[in-house]
């Protein structure tokens, strides 16, 4: 079995090279633990034995290990003006070795390498295997629940870390995204016009859910409504109304549940 005290004390000890006082760097430590719990949450609602959801637990503990020294090196976590921090992580922990500081046992290493280095990317890579694929799919969901969660809390919190919300919301929706809110899909990076673009390619986020477990966690929290108030403005209160619309019929696919 997979010992995650020790994985949890190797993360502990690896994290504490960075400045925990710098917020961003806090973030990533905070999400990292938030998404274990979501990954343990989406494993056990798929009813998987305990091997397997150890090591969706394991996985999601260091999903995000390429961040810390990301931030570190370039001075953001925002990979389109860094580097790709999937790929990073996995260079980390498999070219430099890092790995086997949290797990002894090798065994599992192409399920871990394929889920963290896929956890991030536009779609899965093909040729993974069913159990290289269920975890992939595992990871993609806890982390982002847990983006909705960082993206809510720092609109209550009126923090605008990932972003200005107060210049964003007068900017307009491009095609792109009126494109995917209709076709229920993620957001295609190379076709964004705005920071506010960037901002729905994060709301989209939902419709790339594998399982139902996330989705629910997601509209119960009211995570969305919270996001989508943030950038309440009259320029782009029709794309909002058509934008909830899109959302509440993804929610009823996927949920199953009536108006």
């Amino acid at each position: 079995m997979i010992d995650l005290l020790k994985a949890e004390e190797e993360f502990k000890k690896y994290v504490n090279n960075y400045d925990l006082k710098n917020p961003h760097i806090e973030r990533k430590v905070i999400h990292s633990y938030k998404v274990v719990e979501l990954a343990d949450i989406i494993a056990k609602s798929l009813n998987l034995n305990d091997e397997d959801i150890e090591l969706a637990k394991l996985i999601a503990l260091l999903h995000d290990i390429g961040r810390f020294e990301q931030l570190k090196i370039y001075g953001t976590y925002k990979d389109r003006f860094s580097i790709d921090h999937g790929d990073f992580g996995v260079k980390l922990l498999f070219n430099d070795g890092l790995i086997r500081n949290f797990i002894d046992d090798d065994k599992y290493d192409s399920i871990i390498y394929k889920a963290i280095k896929n956890h991030n990317k536009y779609g899965i890579e093909e040729g993974c295997n069913d159990k290289e694929l269920l975890h992939c799919k595992i990871i993609r969901d806890a982390d982002k629940t847990d983006i909705f969660r960082n993206h809510a809390d720092d609109i209550i919190k009126k923090e605008n870390i990932l972003f200005n919300y107060d210049e964003i919301k007068k900017q307009y929706i491009g095609e792109e995204v009126r494109t995917a809110f209709k076709e229920h899909r993620l957001i295609n990076s190379n076709k964004l016009e705005s920071e506010l673009d960037w901002f729905f390619k994060d709301v989209a986020f939902i419709f790339d859910f594998n399982f139902p477990k996330g989705v629910e966690i997601v509209k119960n929290k009211g995570y969305i409504d919270v996001m989508l108030s943030a950038v309440e403005d009259e320029n782009i209160s029709e794309e909002l109304k058509f934008i909830r619309s899109s959302l509440n019929k993804y929610f009823d696919k996927m949920l199953g549940e009536k108006k």
